[in-house]
């Protein structure tokens, strides 16, 4: 069962975020951007930039930072619609991790050219991960069009943060066309990522379920950051903070080679934090992110005890599976494989942590932890695991700092 303290830990953050989205209307959709967007319809950035005649862009040589993900509702990408702007003169196009189609899952990326309209695409994750003074030469205005999933480690969104610092070292205006959290904007949790751990996987201070848009977060990057970046969002339009992607009336693509659902992308800020440790996570087989496990695991073993923690929201059944690539690629795994039974109660962190846990208690000579500190990025919370704590334990003892952010975070919300 859960002890008491964890349980009023996390429900005191719960109500200050229900404090903050009550105090301050301006969290909410205004009365003009529920009026803006048809009936139910959830509208992205580049679509309003659309429907607005591109008039945020109006004149300007922009380069545009974008992937797969970046398109309308019509399914037609920012390239092309930038590109076919008559106001608006498309000079060079960023592609981030995975490159521009996003089906590239390799540790470096070359430059290409864009075969539609033959613009020149840069590579901001091969011999550089930052546009350079080569690439931004004769811009006004750089443009980010990325879906996040939520979580600090995925590496959209320090693309746009190194890409926002250029751009303020440039004297370049920054527009970030924004898009849903697609695992929700109210809920936040996992502790915060140390000061002087910033990486390609930590841009900035956040908890690893942060809870925000992409806009928002560039908000709080050139703020918190000191940038001095000239930024303009252009909003999500009809989209509430609790609602998660699949009830939008967006089309899932998938963002990265492994994201392959909105359920992955629920889970990924537990499960995705084991990658780095001796453990597959289940890339190489069709549901990354839904399963885990080893050569070494008891899976079994493993399934009765978080089923008997009784972690909120999911249940663990034992599997045996065989990856086709990746961590333990043609070795057989026993491991887990994870259902979520109660969306709304579901803590993927608290997952993540519960499973850390019980392997830690379980294998302590078989896993290999060390790996584990990578993303977590927090060395109280990384030592506490170490010495054996309970997840409750681990949870409460960043609660102070969550609702510090909380509070960090509530001038930079725009929905």
């Amino acid at each position: 069962m859960r002890s008491r303290c964890a349980f009023d830990c996390r429900h005191l953050v719960c109500r200050q975020v229900l404090a903050i989205i009550t105090l301050a209307g301006f969290l909410l959709p205004s009365a003009d951007a529920r009026a803006a967007a048809p009936s139910g319809q959830v509208l992205p950035g580049l679509d309003v930039l659309v429907r607005d005649g591109f008039k945020q862009l109006a004149g300007r040589r922009v380069g545009l930072i974008t992937n797969h993900t970046g398109i309308d509702r019509n399914g037609i990408s920012a390239v092309q619609l930038l590109h076919d702007a008559e106001n608006v003169d498309l000079a060079a196009i960023f592609s981030p991790e995975h490159g521009l189609e996003g089906k590239l899952d390799v540790s470096r990326i070359g430059d290409t050219r864009h075969a539609g309209t033959n613009v020149k695409v840069y590579s901001l994750y091969g011999a550089t991960r930052r546009p350079t003074p080569e690439m931004l030469e004769g811009l006004d205005a750089l443009v980010f069009d990325i879906q996040d999933i939520g979580a600090r480690f995925y590496t959209y969104i320090s693309t746009m943060g190194n890409a926002m610092e250029e751009a303020a070292r440039h004297d370049l205006e920054f527009f970030v066309l924004d898009r849903p959290n697609p695992i929700g904007g109210v809920a936040v949790e996992g502790p915060i990522l140390d000061d002087g751990k910033q990486s390609f996987v930590g841009y900035h201070m956040l908890p690893i379920r942060h809870g925000m848009t992409v806009g928002e977060l560039a908000r709080m990057f050139n703020a918190e950051l000191k940038m001095n970046l000239k930024l303009t969002i252009v909003p999500v339009e009809g989209w509430r903070r609790e609602q998660l992607f699949d009830v939008t009336g967006l089309t899932w693509i998938n963002p990265s080679p492994n994201m392959r659902s909105l359920t992955e992308a629920l889970l990924y800020p537990g499960i995705g934090l084991l990658e780095t440790t001796n453990l597959s996570v289940g890339r190489g087989t069709e549901t990354p992110f839904e399963l885990f496990g080893a050569p070494w695991l008891d899976g079994k073993r493993l399934a009765e005890a978080l089923n008997r923690a009784e972690t909120p929201g999911v249940r663990f059944a034992p599997i045996t599976f065989t990856p086709d690539a990746s961590v333990f690629k043609g070795e057989a795994c026993s491991g887990l494989r994870i259902q979520i039974t109660d969306r709304s109660d579901l803590e993927p962190v608290r997952v993540g942590l519960e499973v850390a846990c019980q392997i830690r208690r379980l294998h302590p000579d078989d896993w290999k932890i060390d790996g584990y500190a990578r993303l977590l990025g927090n060395d109280a919370v990384f030592n506490a695991l170490k010495q054996g704590k309970s997840a409750a334990e681990i949870e409460a003892s960043y609660q102070d700092d969550l609702a510090s952010f909380l509070k960090r975070r509530q001038k930079y919300l725009m929905y």
